[in-house]
């Protein structure tokens, strides 16, 4: 029995031998003609189900049948396929690069995402590797946008572009459009961004002018498309701000691939460097997945899903601040009682699929679904007294409050509670011909909302209350509503990408989108068009020009207005964009630098106008207000130093509006809450000359003051500005272990490990005061009212770790 067993035994190990021994391997690397790694090629077998996916580097290592004649071909849409047939020996390792050429029948320009920054006018480029890089508090995606298109809150990773609101950003990952919650008020209550900066692999972003496909917003679109991995891999961060971890990797086969990220958030530490002190005690968690499945050449299926949990815990105690100008300062000392405690619980899960019948025709089909359980619950007050700073030098109690002017408390107490829940059904189909490549998709959307809102703030003092009436006691504000309905909207759109020949030097888009909201019944077409023309000459130059009609229906926020009444009826708010720029690729130094410009204007027509409440967003709920917006910028890329890239934005802005409503009493232009005249941001990255291991990023931001809305005032009441904002970060960074040049034994615990990074950052390095609000506070005795500033965060350091393994 023994020597049966052990016979049998033999030939299972000679049999899975000869089987391995029948194989051979074939590597390499897939370019483009300009020598740039292709993600994501297909190489194959023919005539069987072997086949494989480059990595981003271009990389990719295959098994084949060895001893008979097969043939491997390397594919990427809008390429040429390349063949290879031969005879492998078995155990054989063979390396095979391959180089592809476009097809003649494509169009190039617009079906590589990397050159789209070129051809688009509006559209900006976006290194998504610098996400985790750039010293800012918030990092990620937003971080690098908020430099390109300018900030005043490092707190938020929201961002206004050219003159628009928050609510105006479009937000895409991997064709899902993406929401964000809605009770948030301050950026210290803001969670974590949706966009995990470790599982990015592409990004496209545009100010302006974008094409027909994307939906219904009025100011930028951020369309993110995260990667398909080949090999396992993964990484880990942890800072004094928080930690993550992401996981990647690919079945031996290739065809299932996944994407796990998991991030921890706590602003604890940068929130006790501002003026309010008290205990502060914020918990952001966000989980997110992406699992891809390739069934064949034909079809492939992705689910993407993401959990959030945030809460935000705040007893204030104590505030004292100082504000006014050098000969007459002020200070405001506040003691506090209560509490503050949010909970903003948000789920997002898609799936969809997509077939290719042929190389030329494509079909994908999405389904998503989107909830949020929002709570914003507070009962806090604060006895306040208001003194005047003694500003004379000579005299002893100098800095010290001399006279004081009034004393009072402040009441603020808030019960609201938000349900949204939204199902989204869309369709998106691709046809490439001979000098085209036609689009076209439609969207089912189907949105429910429960609102209730009860929110109220007293004012009172020893002898009176604001606002003041002998023969009552009248509170601030008082808002006390509720509502509770769903609609559904549909959407849609068609475009053409083309070119005139194949040695046409112009290109464009062209196209249109439709919407239409079965809760007022209305209808909406957006035209659009983009034209790119790159002439003949020795300088690479492209000049760019988009025009169009964007559309924005409005989805919830945007019906309610300050006391919590709902205006079903209310129209989309629509704009006219008008773009035109140029781009110019040069080499300086023998290093690549590119310098984009552009101008443009937007007129704004059914506007729903607003102000800010931190960055919260407050309606007035009525389509009672038209714009306009002009202005340029100009921005440099490039490596200023060797191998290390820089950019420098800059940009100018006129953004206005009025109110065509006849029983208001002003008429003339004002400026929009997010009239930023002025910005400069930029990023400088160096290193040590003789150790690029140990690297320097710079990242800095001016930016001219937003109008403020008077306490109790008109919406034209906005002359007094902010401050101008600005801030510099810097951070220092250095390689701890190199993978390739690893010298540690076999049996090293580090022998897994690609890469550590370690990273010292100082946030706000020039230790400025930035102002994000007023707080109002007024003297009864005198009736003036005093603008107290309400300041962003201080001087603060930040270690981080990030070890990729």
């Amino acid at each position: 029995m023994l020597k049966k067993h052990l016979g049998f035994s033999i030939l299972l190990i000679l049999t899975s031998f000869l089987c391995h021994a029948q194989l051979a391997t074939i590597s390499g690397i897939v370019k483009d003609e300009q020598g740039a790694a292709i993600d994501a090629a297909t190489i194959a077998v023919i005539n069987s189900n072997l086949s494989t996916y480059t990595n981003k580097n271009g990389y990719y290592t295959l098994q084949v049948p060895a001893g008979k004649s097969i043939t491997v071909v390397a594919s990427f849409t809008g390429y040429e396929p390349e063949h290879k047939s031969a005879v492998f020996i078995a155990g054989e390792f063979k390396t095979w690069d391959v180089v592809l050429t476009i097809k003649t029948n494509t169009l190039h320009d617009f079906i590589k995402k990397d050159d789209r920054s070129t051809f688009e006018a509006g559209s900006v480029g976006i290194d998504p590797s610098k996400a985790n890089i750039i010293p800012t508090p918030g990092g990620g995606i937003e971080s690098i946008i908020k430099l390109m298109v300018g900030s005043n809150n490092e707190l938020t990773s929201q961002y206004s572009v050219r003159g628009g609101s928050y609510d105006e950003n479009l937000v895409y990952v991997n064709d899902f459009e993406i929401y964000r919650p809605y009770l948030v008020r301050s950026g210290q209550q803001e969670g974590l961004s949706f966009i995990n900066p470790d599982l990015v692999s592409n990004v496209y972003f545009s100010v302006g002018g974008f094409q027909p496909k994307y939906g219904d917003k009025m100011s930028s679109v951020l369309d993110v498309t995260y990667k398909k991995p080949t090999t396992f891999s993964g990484s880990v961060m942890v800072s004094l701000l928080g930690a993550s971890l992401h996981l990647e990797g690919a079945s031996k086969n290739q065809k299932l691939t996944y994407l796990i990220g998991a991030r921890q958030k706590s602003n604890q530490y940068l929130l006790q460097s501002q003026p309010i002190k008290g205990v502060y005690n914020p918990s952001f968690t966000d989980l997110q997945f992406l699992i891809n499945y390739r069934f064949n050449s034909k079809w492939e299926v992705e689910a993407i899903g993401n959990y959030a949990r945030n809460r935000f815990t705040f007893y204030p105690e104590s505030q004292v601040t100082s504000f006014g100008v050098v000969n007459q300062a002020y200070q405001l000392q506040v003691a506090y009682t209560g509490s503050e405690l949010d909970q903003f619980d948000s789920r997002f899960g898609g799936i969809s699929a997509t077939y290719r019948p042929n190389d030329k025709l494509k079909w994908k089909f999405l389904a998503s679904g989107f909830q949020t359980n929002e709570q914003e619950t507070y009962d806090k007050s604060g006895e306040y007294l208001l003194g005047e700073l003694q500003t004379d030098q000579s005299q002893k109690n100098f800095g010290q409050v001399k006279d004081y002017l009034g004393t009072g408390l402040i009441h603020d107490y808030a019960r609201n509670f938000l349900n949204v829940n939204v199902v989204n059904i869309g369709f998106r189909g691709a046809y490439t011909a001979t000098n085209n490549y036609f689009s076209w998709g439609s969207d089912v959307n189907i949105t429910s909302i429960n609102d209730n809102l009860h929110q109220w703030e007293m004012r009172d003092s020893s002898a009176y209350n604001q606002p003041y009436n002998p023969a009552s006691l009248l509170m601030s504000y008082f808002f006390n509503s509720s509502a509770n309905f769903n609609y559904t909207r549909l959407s849609g759109f068609v475009q053409d990408n083309f070119k005139f020949s194949d040695s046409s030097r112009v290109t464009g888009a062209i196209g249109a989108r439709y919407n239409y909201s079965y809760l007022n019944s209305e209808l909406v077409i957006s035209p659009r068009m983009q034209l790119a023309y790159r002439p003949d000459w020795q300088r690479d130059v492209v000049f760019r020009f988009a025009t169009g009609v964007y559309a924005q229906p409005p989805f919830y926020r945007e019906m309610r207005d300050a006391v919590g009444d709902v205006n079903k009826n209310l129209l989309a708010q629509k704009s006219f964009h008008t773009v035109l720029g140029a781009n110019y690729n040069f080499k300086m130094y023998n290093r690549p630098f590119k310098v984009t410009a552009e101008v443009y204007y937007k007129y704004l027509w059914d506007q729903d106008p607003y102000y800010y409440n931190d960055v919260q967003l407050v309606y007035t709920g009525k389509n009672d207000g038209v714009g306009r917006i002009y202005g340029g910028e100009i921005r440099l890329y490039g490596d200023i130093v060797k191998d290390a890239t820089s950019w420098v934005s800059i940009g100018i802005l006129k953004a206005e509006q009025k109110l065509i409503d006849s029983s208001q009493i002003y008429s003339g232009y004002f400026p929009l809450p997010n009239d930023q005249r002025f910005m400069l941001g930029m990023y400088f990255e160096d290193y040590l000359p003789r150790n690029k291991n140990f690297k320097m990023h710079l990242s800095l931001i001016y930016a001219t003051g937003l109008p403020v809305e008077a306490p109790n005032g008109h919406l034209f009441d906005n002359t007094v500005r902010l401050p101008d904002y600005k801030r510099v970060d810097i951070g220092f960074s250095a390689l701890l272990l190199d993978a390739a040049r690893r010298q540690h034994p076999s049996h090293s615990l580090f022998n897994n490990i690609h890469s550590i990074w370690a990273s010292f950052e100082v946030f706000n390095l020039l230790g400025i005061q930035n102002t994000l609000s007023y707080s109002y506070i007024q003297d009864q005795t005198t009736g003036n009212s005093y603008d107290v500033p309400n300041r962003l965060t201080a001087r603060l350091l930040n270690l981080k770790i990030i070890c990729a393994f």
